[in-house]
């Protein structure tokens, strides 16, 4: 026992000073690990980022609807939806959102699209945004965009502007306006059929264009029937689909008097006429001319013979013989005058009954150019009146065919007017009351 309580003592002391020992060497290397310059590591966890924006987390840019469809969406916002209030920019007839939710909604009736306040396959761009009630910075403006589609399909029809049947005159112009009424469609392609033979009109290709013919005055025939001649104008449409829609016009042409030709042809006669009525000035100048020097002739002879009956009448009641011889005498003398006067100069009969036809066929034709002239471009009775200036022309030249035609000798319009309209030579044609 003894022994064992040695070894126990013993050791205890040993421990106690071993303690000491170890407290030293434990400080040092402490001390050691506090000194050393080696880096801390550093943390590879990121740090976490607040979102300070404002954003539409639920977006969809592009709604496509059917015909009759309905949507009703919510558009959310990383932020509280009851301090901001939403809007929409240029929406299309029956969408709508809810100012204080943001809740998208449209019916897309089919009424819309029947009165054509909406279309088929039409992108509409549809601006909406979302703002912050306290703050006007804080917003968001973007778009979404809305198509509209149709599985039922409806054909685009043509729609001429005229009527079905038309009843038209040579020389006038043909329009026809082609319009289109469009369906699921639209029409890409027109085509113009006509079931005669013509030229010089304007074909239909497309959507608005106008069809033009100016109708030429001889399109109908002498051996037409009625004097009339009927034509088909069809108009064809198609898609791209190959889809087609037709229209026809039937046209009825009626047989018409080619103004522009008749006046020119009026002009004609009538400068014809004017022409012929110069030469009959200028002849009847040059019959009266005879008939005047003739007169002044037979005034010489009548008063040559006048004066010698008078002096024979004055020497006879003389007192001298050799007078009163004279005065016998010389009413011989007159009386021999006379048949000189007849055989040098006689009377001009045919040229003054031919200067008073000129003159009264003259004034016949200036009054029929008057009575038949043409009033307007489209003259009504142009035939007429060309038939009228055409006879009274041929009268004149048939009563005035034995009377010998000269040209004016040189003379111009006003000359002979002049000479035609003096006082003295209307004096002398003017008809007198007895």
């Amino acid at each position: 026992m003894s022994t064992i309580r040695f070894r126990i003592f013993l050791i205890s002391i040993l421990v106690i000073f071993g303690y000491g020992s170890v407290s030293a060497q434990v400080d040092t290397t402490v001390k050691m690990v506090v000194t050393d310059t080696l880096a801390k590591p550093t943390d590879t966890i990121p740090p976490v980022l607040i979102d300070t924006a404002l954003r539409i987390i639920n977006l969809t840019p592009y709604i496509t609807l059917h015909v009759d469809s309905s949507i009703n969406y919510k558009l959310d916002i990383n932020r509280d939806s009851a301090r901001y209030f939403w809007y929409l920019r240029n929406a299309p007839v029956g969408l709508k959102i809810n100012k204080d939710d943001g809740r998208l909604s449209f019916k897309a009736e089919k009424s819309y699209f029947m009165s054509g306040r909406l279309k088929y396959d039409q992108e509409y761009k549809v601006f909406l945004g979302v703002q912050n009630l306290g703050n006007p910075q804080e917003r968001v403006d973007t778009f979404i965009t809305l198509l509209f589609y149709n599985t039922e399909i409806i054909l685009s029809k043509l729609k001429p502007g005229v009527s079905a049947n038309l009843t038209m005159d040579e020389g006038d112009t043909l329009s026809i306006p082609i319009q289109c009424e469009r369906g699921s469609f639209p029409i890409d392609e027109i085509i113009t059929l006509v079931d005669a033979s013509i030229k010089g009109y304007d074909p239909v290709k497309k959507c608005d264009d106008i069809f033009n013919w100016a109708i030429p005055y001889d399109f109908v025939k002498e051996t037409d029937r009625e004097k009339s001649k009927t034509i088909s104008v069809m108009f064809v449409g198609s898609d791209k689909f190959h889809n087609r829609d037709t229209a026809v016009i039937k046209v009825t042409i009626r047989d018409a008097v080619n103004y522009p030709f008749r006046k020119n042809e009026h002009a004609r006669v009538v400068k014809e006429i004017e022409r012929y009525i110069l030469q009959l000035k200028f002849t009847f100048k040059e019959l009266d001319k005879k008939v005047r020097r003739t007169k002044t002739s037979r005034s010489t002879f009548d008063i040559s013979s006048g004066v010698a009956a008078l002096s024979g009448t004055v020497l006879s009641t003389s007192t001298a013989t050799s007078d009163k011889n004279l005065g016998k005498i010389m009413p011989s003398v007159g009386v021999a005058i006379v048949p000189v006067k007849e055989a040098a100069a006689p009377n001009k009969t045919y040229e003054s009954n031919a200067a008073s036809q000129v003159r009264a066929s003259i004034k016949r034709l200036e009054y029929s150019v008057s009575e038949n002239s043409l009033v307007g471009e489209r003259d009504a009775e142009v035939l007429t009146k060309l038939a009228k200036l055409r006879s009274d022309l041929k009268q004149v030249q048939t009563q005035l065919i034995d009377v010998p035609m000269v040209d004016t000798g040189g003379l111009s319009e006003e000359e002979l007017n002049e000479y035609f309209n003096n006082p003295k030579v209307n004096r002398k044609y003017k008809l007198s009351a007895k």
